[in-house]
């Protein structure tokens, strides 16, 4: 989308970190911006900073784990600025560094139930309300450079809660219609409250990852990236996957015949 004057975009997770710098960019394309949170008083903080810049924004609490949260936070917005054309899904949390075997369940589930279900909750709210209303918008879901490969070790409840991000966002392009875009923004290490502060002064600048996103959000494309030594992870995990079935799968004539999509043309055919 390249058009953001005087329309409303919300954003989970938005009182600090990417979500808030991310709330500037989008008052500096001159959007409307609704926040979404757990603690009032960041939120409330973050609206205030949001409007002494000349931006027009406005909050609300929601917990992204319970869709009656979201349903509210769309209705809030809704109700304040009469249409919306765009959600990030940005909330997210992770948790202590484990060895995936030591992690406890009730952990891993906590870090699904706002990384992953947070953002199928924003997903299904607003992709349905943006369907009624039949005009363009936009759903940017937050992944990580962990949806792409394993970034760091000891962290794999995490990982495989934005490994399913991935598969959802990739899902949501092919099902909605042509006039709601969908993007994934894929941060590497970027400087947020999410962990331990020592570490993430070391990351990149957060104002400096959003101006890139932003960037990538008008241009519509669907993987939003910005970490560029991040290739070398993929390309690794790209080159093991295509060596594997260079040997052991290799492509034979008519080798589509167990194709899950050939095989369902084939049964809408007949």
């Amino acid at each position: 989308m390249r058009d953001f004057k005087n329309k409303t975009v919300v954003i989970t997770g938005g009182a600090t970190g990417i979500g808030f710098s991310l709330a500037k960019r989008f008052g500096e394309e001159g959007a409307k911006v609704v926040l979404g949170g757990l603690r009032a008083d960041r939120l409330e903080q973050a609206e205030a900073e949001l409007s002494a810049l000349g931006f027009n924004a406005r909050h609300r609490v929601c917990d992204v784990t319970k869709l009656g949260d979201v349903e509210a936070l769309a209705d809030f917005a809704w109700n304040e600025f009469g249409h919306v054309i765009a959600i990030v899904n940005n909330a997210g949390i992770i948790s202590p560094p484990c060895a995936a075997v030591d992690t406890p369940v009730d952990d891993v589930r906590r870090i699904f139930d706002v990384n992953f279900f947070g953002v199928w909750h924003g997903v299904s709210v607003f992709g349905r309300r943006f369907i009624e209303q039949g005009t363009p918008a936009g759903i940017y879901n937050v992944g990580s450079e962990n949806s792409m490969f394993v970034a760091a070790p000891m962290c794999a409840g995490y990982v495989a809660s934005k490994h399913a991000v991935l598969g959802l966002t990739e899902a949501l392009r092919e099902e909605l219609p042509g006039f709601i875009e969908v993007g994934l923004i894929c941060p590497g290490f970027v400087r947020s409250e999410i962990g331990d502060p020592e570490m993430m002064a070391m990351g990149m600048d957060t104002d400096r990852f959003t101006a890139l996103v932003m960037e990538q959000i008008k241009n519509g494309e669907f993987f939003i990236v910005t970490h560029a030594y991040n290739r070398v992870r993929i390309e690794t995990r790209y080159e093991e996957i295509v060596k594997a079935y260079g040997q052991y799968a290799p492509r034979y004539e008519e080798d589509a015949e167990f194709d899950i999509r050939t095989l369902m043309a084939r049964l809408d055919q007949s």
